[in-house]
């Protein structure tokens, strides 16, 4: 009996080692057919942090599993999670004095899939556009299964780290000299006794003749 378990054991012991090695993490490494296609053109604005230096942050929804990442990427990077890749090419945030606020990314999204049952797996790219935070509806990522838009675009304006009240105050204090408002001429008091006139001055002497 011991004998003829042995087997059976070995067998059990080989088939818990096997499951452990097909439990592989999701890749990472950005495909050479994604990695080959032009990236979406970017460009400069005058105003603000340069576009290299900028850092967004983008939401990527799962809608299989309901799970959400945040990808924090700066242009230029492509991050994958899966079979989806998420490429950025630029954020943008409206100037401090502009209304009303709204904060935008420029994205690519590639996802592997099948264009049909019968065809192998390949990349495709689904989105190429603007991403708007506070008007979603704008443009959106169309697909059945992920959902991608924009949460943030970290970026400083010259003057934006100044407190605008003391800047008001400032700009109140600068004005020229000329266009100050003359002081009224002070009215007399009722109290300060009036100027004798010349008739209530002492008559003359008179001449003897």
């Amino acid at each position: 009996m011991k004998r003829a378990l042995a087997p059976v054991g070995l067998l059990l012991l080989a088939a818990c080692s096997g499951g452990s090695d097909d439990a592989q993490p999701a890749p990472t490494d950005i495909p050479k057919a994604v990695a080959d296609q032009a990236a979406a053109p970017v460009v400069e604005s005058e105003y603000g942090t340069p576009v290299r230096d900028r850092v967004a942050t983008i939401g990527l929804l799962n809608k299989r599993n309901n799970l959400t990442q945040d990808l924090v990427m700066k242009p230029g990077e492509s991050r994958r999670v899966g079979n989806v890749i998420v490429r950025l090419a630029s954020c943008e945030r409206t100037l401090p004095w502009e209304s009303p606020p709204e904060t935008g990314a420029f994205v690519q999204v590639f996802i592997e899939e099948r264009a049909s049952a019968d065809q192998a797996l390949q990349w495709r790219k689904v989105f190429s556009g603007w991403l708007f935070k506070n008007s979603p509806s704008l443009n959106v990522v169309e697909h059945p299964v992920y959902d991608v838009w924009v949460k943030d675009c970290a970026m400083k304006f010259p003057g934006e780290e100044e407190d605008p009240a003391a800047a008001a105050a400032a700009s109140s204090a600068a004005k020229p000299s000329g266009s100050a408002t003359p002081a009224p001429t002070p009215k007399p008091s009722a109290s300060a006794s009036p100027t004798p006139s010349p008739s209530a001055a002492a008559p003359a002497p008179s001449v003897a003749l």
